[in-house]
């Protein structure tokens, strides 16, 4: 067998694309764009629409808009005060037990606490929490939470009557029941992401805080859980900027009553009960003051989100050199 017969033909190492690859990478690239910029387009067409809608009721009642707690259609006297309030008390309590809970659920499902098996079943769980419906929540939190609270909350109105918590009883829906709805429904956002930046901690070191002696609750407290703390925060932000816009379950749990209590017993409102509430039988002037309200709060929900995407991204900025 002569040499040139044994050697099989070399083929180039790269080619040039083909005509074929370099138009479906020009389409690509350019339904990419595309899409971004429908993105982008969509926002400021929802910001725009409901601005023009606002208007009048911005120019007519001003800032006392806000600092307002009169909701009288009759008199045409609108104010948010306590619902603005009420979204901001329910949303704190929400993500104060909801962040403690994701926290550890992503500590759990990222470091090997869990054998895989039913570490793939957790997380399937807690994300599956995302796809009930809020109708739904709401039910249940009539049906099953607000009676199991009940003899809980009597107990504590009577012996801490003078306790601003515990100052009235839970008769029925109220800020206590909304909160723990609203944690469950953002449970699995803040352990989605924590996870995210738990996981994105380079292994090497943990490795070094090993091989210096350190034991392993000493490694997941002075190195995981500091190194992402970052991208931990950015999950609290964002799981707080999707309670601001939760409505029917907060709409059927709150109470939709026109005051606010820091009484955790108590029925109070949010800005998004308000919109579901009233809209279907708002005349003209309660339209635009409702449109209002949905500009105030979708001001707070973008500012929040805003500011957890950039703690996210600057986060795992920081991580991706280590890795």
């Amino acid at each position: 067998m002569t040499p040139s017969a044994a050697t099989p033909p070399r083929l180039p190492v790269a080619r040039p694309p083909t005509a074929w690859q370099t138009g479906a990478n020009v389409v690509f690239r350019g339904l990419t764009h595309a899409f971004g910029g429908a993105v982008v387009v969509l926002l400021a067409g929802i910001v725009f629409e409901v601005l023009r809608h606002a208007s009048p009721a911005v120019s007519k009642y001003g800032a006392g808009f806000v600092s307002g707690s009169v909701w009288d259609a009759n008199r045409n006297e609108f104010g948010i005060l306590p619902e603005i309030g009420g979204t901001l008390y329910t949303s704190f309590w929400a993500l104060l037990l909801a962040g403690f809970l994701g926290v550890t659920l992503a500590l759990v499902l990222s470091q090997g606490f869990l054998h895989r098996r039913y570490e793939v079943v957790m997380k399937n769980v807690v994300e599956l929490l995302a796809a009930i419906p809020s109708v739904v929540y709401g039910l249940w939190g009539i049906f099953v939470l607000v009676p199991l609270l009940r003899p809980g909350a009597a107990w504590l109105n009577d012996h801490f009557p003078n306790f601003p918590l515990f100052a009235t009883r839970l008769s029925g829906p109220g800020i206590l029941p909304a909160s723990l709805v609203l944690a469950i429904m953002i449970l699995p956002t803040v352990t989605a992401v924590s996870r995210e930046a738990m996981a994105a901690v380079p292994p090497r070191l943990a490795a070094a805080a090993y091989g210096l002696g350190a034991t392993r609750w000493e490694v997941i407290f002075r190195v995981t859980l500091p190194t992402a703390s970052g991208g931990i925060f950015g999950a609290l932000v964002l799981g707080l900027g999707r309670a601001f816009g939760e409505t029917m379950a907060l709409a059927m749990l709150a109470g939709n009553a026109p005051n606010f209590s820091w009484s955790l017993f108590s029925p109070g409102n949010t800005l998004a009960a308000l919109l579901a509430n009233h809209f279907p039988e708002a005349g003209e002037f309660e339209v635009g003051a409702l449109m209002y309200a949905a500009l105030v709060l979708l001001l707070i929900t973008l500012a929040v989100n805003v500011v957890g995407s950039l703690i996210m991204v600057r986060a795992t900025a920081g991580l991706r050199g280590l890795r």
